[in-house]
């Protein structure tokens, strides 16, 4: 059955894969973006071309307003959303003493924030329909921590906690809630780290190489299908054996 589709962060990276490899299945995909308004139109471009429906939303969803606009505008589009993948995502690196609390806001509001007022927007449709699929993106960092990131990693493990308490809230309604935690994948974001430090990185990964969007996407992509309709409250981790 098709579900109309909203993918947080959609415009770049991780998020693009995501919203391009559900509209493959067949989702009406609303692809969300904050600033990137180009970068989304490509992405919508990419999926029409290729035969599928996807329109691009500006929203700022750490804002209540903001992500109560983009669900309205996205349900009289596409229809209510039924899949919701939270995928928006920011870090503002330092060592905590040295961590201003205008970083850890920003990293919290953007990754945390969104997550709760993006699935609570998300819920009372899916409730109605008495089917949903949550799917949140933490990272390897909110499970193991990392120097540097205590704002990064205390957004990602809350994302975790508070997916698996919707998971127990909201089962007995046909909605699943889980996470997918990436390691260091191929983006913009990464790329910032530079050769050297990415070097060391791969050193630490047991597969020996960065993931890439594609794969973070096709866990989301599985987790959204009917396929993973038993799976609630868990949290897949797509790193190539970094945590272990």
């Amino acid at each position: 059955m098709i579900r109309p589709v909203l993918v947080t962060g959609g415009s770049r990276g991780i998020g693009r894969a995501i919203a391009v490899e559900l509209a493959a299945s067949g989702h009406p995909v609303a692809v969300n973006f904050a600033s990137s308004a180009a970068a989304a139109a490509d992405v919508v471009d990419t999926i029409t071309a290729a035969g599928g429906e996807a329109r691009a939303y500006q929203a700022d969803v750490s804002d209540q307003d903001a992500v109560a606009g983009l669900f309205e505008s996205a349900a009289a589009d596409l229809g209510p959303v039924q899949v919701l993948v939270n995928n928006a995502g920011i870090t503002r690196d330092d060592l905590l003493l040295r961590m201003g609390p205008e970083k850890w806001d920003a990293v919290i509001n953007t990754n945390l924030r969104s997550v709760y007022l993006c699935t609570k927007a998300a819920l009372r449709g899916m409730l109605r329909a008495k089917w949903g699929r949550i799917i949140s993106v933490s990272s390897v960092s909110g499970i193991s921590g990392n120097a540097g990131q205590a704002n990064y990693a205390a957004s990602k493990a809350g994302v975790i906690g508070f997916t698996k308490s919707v998971a127990r809230e909201v089962g007995s309604r046909g909605i699943t809630a889980n996470v997918v935690a990436p390691g260091f994948i191929e983006t913009d974001m990464t790329a910032a780290l530079g050769n050297e430090a990415a070097d060391a990185v791969v050193e630490r990964i047991t597969l020996g190489r960065l993931g890439s969007p594609q794969e973070v996407a096709s866990a989301v992509g599985y987790l959204a299908s009917e396929q993973a309709s038993y799976i609630t409250g868990q949290t897949i981790v797509v790193d190539g054996g970094l945590a272990l």
